[in-house]
């Protein structure tokens, strides 16, 4: 197995046909398309605010790992891929043509490049950009993103609503409903039967911690407003 497909192997080695409309063409990690537009996204990302940072590319390599002396090779590509943003949109269209009908694959690959974004300690606004350009062309909902930046970011307090994905009108059940669904999509499990790295698990942990917090918080909140007008 090359690196390339080793790199995005360890993104995602698993797909689970429930959370897919229709099969993709094959396990991303044996894809090299896949690879190849996961590689350049995450390059590139580094590029967004204008700065290349060492630390952005130790996360790269940390998330995607290479097989052991590959490390030259992936540095040198990596180099090349990030003197620029350009064509970034080309490999994020890419990814959503051959893996649109599974999501969950495309907000892994999304989760990933937030902790690219964040590993100098500062997500700049360019970036921010970035990833909910990739976002878009995802196809993916701007409450995903939202949802997503709040779990990396941290969520505003007064804004549960936007990591259970729900307008804040939104009837009880809806958003109880909602609240088990996202559990149930982000739950660790799920991502360790994905064959996600450990870095991943993570992620899914603090999404479900998030999703947690923000219906308790939901529930306190309703709870008040019904005491209030009786």
């Amino acid at each position: 197995m090359s690196f390339w497909r080793k790199i995005a192997g360890l993104a995602v080695r698993g797909v689970d046909e429930a959370e897919c409309d229709v099969c993709p063409p094959g396990l991303p990690g044996e894809d090299p398309a896949f690879t190849t537009a996961v590689t350049a996204l995450g390059a590139k990302l580094a590029k967004a605010d204008g700065e290349a940072h060492a630390d952005e590319y130790d996360t790269f390599h940390a998330i995607f790992q290479a097989e052991p002396g590959s490390e030259g090779a992936i540095r040198r590509l990596y180099q090349l891929a990030r003197q620029t943003t350009r064509g970034f949109e080309g490999y994020a269209r890419r990814l959503k043509k051959r893996y649109g009908s599974c999501p969950q694959i495309l907000e892994d690959v999304l989760d990933g490049l937030f902790y690219i974004a964040a590993a100098d300690g500062v997500v700049t606004s360019d970036e921010l950009s970035y990833l909910e350009r990739v976002c878009e062309l995802f196809g993916l909902s701007p409450l995903t993103f939202r949802r997503l930046k709040a779990t990396h970011l941290g969520a505003a307090n007064d804004d549960p609503y936007v990591i259970l994905g729900v307008a804040p009108d939104a009837p009880d059940d809806v958003v109880r409903a909602a609240w088990r669904a996202q559990l149930s999509e982000s739950h660790p499990d799920r991502a360790r039967a994905r064959g996600l790295p450990a870095e991943f698990v993570e992620v899914a942990e603090a999404k479900a911690a998030a999703i947690n917090a923000a219906y308790d918080q939901v529930q306190l909140e309703r709870r008040s407003l019904s005491l209030g007008a009786a």
